[in-house]
């Protein structure tokens, strides 16, 4: 057993959707710093630039700006990757929209693009690279797909989020699905079920006065997720020590979803 190297993923070409900010910038600086070539994807060049700078200063990281709530977003994305790379080794599916409104008043259109992205853009992209991913397998160490969930898509969530929580628990699903057919080529499909981390999405509670303290409370271990939590979870599946593991949906939220 060479335990030195069981988590490695070094000289692996990764994909990170929404990876400017948030979880997906906590991950694809995770993974650079790992020893992967990272290729990040959002909807603002500029925002995609500004962290390829920045990480490019540890390691390899590129830019491929796309807007994924768009089929053809989808469609550059996938062509970009695979005009560049033959294998693909991971891929993490991390973009994603919320909305949030009182029951009756929740827009149809909410539904429209927050499934659009969540659900149908992390499926056709999954699908795209499956050429690239099928490259990268083998029977030894697969390649990887890792779509980020949410705890709200494993328990009613407090907030009146009803497109997000059912476009996760959408995500958990088809992770199954997909893990099931794809095990057969040689690539592996889990998910991570985020709890509290800090985001763009979870903005409007934590700057709030005493908003941290609060979310924390609700949070038995007692604080918000850090970038080493959610980075590690992804080395982990994606390296060596994670090869047996597929379809899976990780609760990544300190004890959060054990209390309902």
């Amino acid at each position: 057993m060479d335990v030195g190297s069981l988590f490695s993923v070094e000289g692996k070409v990764a994909v990170v959707t929404g990876g400017s900010r948030g979880i997906g910038r906590m991950i694809a600086e995770g993974l650079v710093r790992a020893g992967a070539r990272v290729y990040i994807s959002s909807r603002k060049v500029e925002a995609c630039d500004a962290v390829v700078a920045e990480l490019s200063a540890i390691g390899e990281c590129r830019a491929l700006p796309a807007d994924l709530s768009e089929p053809s977003g989808v469609a550059a994305l996938a062509e970009g990757v695979l005009e560049r790379e033959s294998a693909v080794h991971v891929l993490v599916n991390n973009a994603g929209a919320t909305w949030g409104a009182p029951l009756d008043e929740y827009p149809d259109h909410a539904w429209d693009k927050v499934l659009s992205t969540n659900v149908t853009a992390p499926f056709a992209l999954s699908v795209a690279l499956l050429p690239g991913l099928r490259a990268a397998g083998t029977a030894d160490d697969p390649a990887r797909i890792v779509n980020i969930g949410s705890i709200d898509g494993i328990r009613v969530p407090a907030t009146e989020n009803y497109a997000y929580a059912a476009s996760k628990a959408a995500v958990h699903m088809v992770t199954r699905q997909l893990a099931h057919r794809l095990v057969r080529d040689n690539v592996t499909v889990n998910a991570i079920a985020p709890g509290p981390f800090p985001s763009k999405m979870m903005a409007f509670l934590l700057d709030a006065e005493g908003g941290e303290e609060l979310v924390s409370s609700g949070v038995p271990m007692g604080r918000i997720g850090r970038p080493e939590d959610v980075a590690g979870t992804v080395i982990y599946l994606c390296s060596r020590a994670g090869s047996y593991l597929t379809g899976a949906v990780i609760p990544l939220d300190g004890g959060t979803s054990t209390h309902g």
